[in-house]
């Protein structure tokens, strides 16, 4: 059937998309992705067939800010060790070792200010939060305003900053492990990482050193390199390190939209029409 094949709708990077595949659908048109992150394709080796490539930024911006924000506020008030105690057989504790930091008034510092890091900045303020940002390209002044965001240009004013650091980058060559055991030594050691956007923005051997000998407070991550990580991984091992299975779209609205958001796009490229949401090879 591979003459009949016109589009290809990757969920969860599935099918993979390699020259063999491209080779055997002659009339493919368009591959339409179920996300954002774009780093399992090689967008040059597709643009060279001839077909058009399309994510989905508009369904799945503020589940993926609606993760962050829960793994901010799970990390800083230690939901899963306050969980563990509540559910343990003795429920024996001091009140010392559940002291949480306060996210009211702390500075959240948001690396990747496109659709989502911008969403999360509106719900960090609706938290009181003093909001600090890196990004290749500033925002516009208003924008800045109504979120009450402060650009900083270079990325170590910001992590020596922020009380919270939170990664919403794409994965490229550039931003392959982004952050690295300068950055976090750069950190304050009361601060916490969160990582929403791909495993491989990390040094995972520099967070593992950095969480044992106290460089700085804590990890939140929906995401790691690889995923699952191997059971004897020694991130699985620390008390203060949250992991969640790359949840940031997984709602039930933001699938359908998502599935809505592929269709609209793959509709436009058969019918020769701007696709909405097209990605070009940089």
């Amino acid at each position: 059937v591979g003459k009949k094949v016109q589009a290809i709708y990757l969920w969860w990077h599935k099918p993979v998309i390699d020259k063999e595949l491209l080779q055997s659908l002659p009339n493919l048109k368009v591959i339409a992705n179920s996300g954002v992150g774009m780093d399992h394709l090689d967008l040059k080796l597709v643009a060279s067939f001839g077909v058009k490539i399309a994510n989905a930024p508009r369904a799945v911006s503020s589940s993926t800010a609606d993760t962050g924000m829960a793994l901010l506020l799970a990390s800083a008030r230690r939901l899963l060790e306050v969980h563990n105690i509540s559910i343990s057989s003795s429920m024996e504790y001091r009140e010392a070792d559940i002291l949480g930091v306060k996210v009211a008034g702390a500075t959240l510092g948001i690396i990747g200010m496109g659709s989502i890091g911008y969403k999360i900045a509106l719900r960090a303020k609706a938290f009181e939060m003093n909001v600090l940002y890196h990004n290749r390209t500033r925002r516009k002044v208003q924008e800045e305003q109504a979120v009450g965001a402060t650009y900083c240009k270079k990325i170590d004013s910001l992590l020596q900053q922020a009380d919270f650091v939170m990664l919403v980058v794409s994965l490229t060559p550039q931003t392959h492990k982004l952050i690295g055991k300068r950055e976090l030594e750069l950190m304050k050691p009361t601060a916490t990482l969160i990582n929403i956007s791909r495993g491989a923005v990390i040094d995972q051997e520099a967070l593992v050193a950095a969480l044992r000998t106290g460089v700085i407070r804590a990890a939140a991550l929906d995401v790691t390199s690889p995923e699952p990580l191997p059971r004897d991984h020694p991130l699985l091992k620390l008390k203060n390190v949250i992991i969640t299975p790359h949840l940031g779209i997984k709602t039930d609205k933001a699938t359908y939209m998502i599935t809505e958001e592929a269709v609209e796009n793959i509709l436009a490229a058969l019918n020769g029409l701007p696709l909405p949401s097209e990605v070009y090879p940089s």
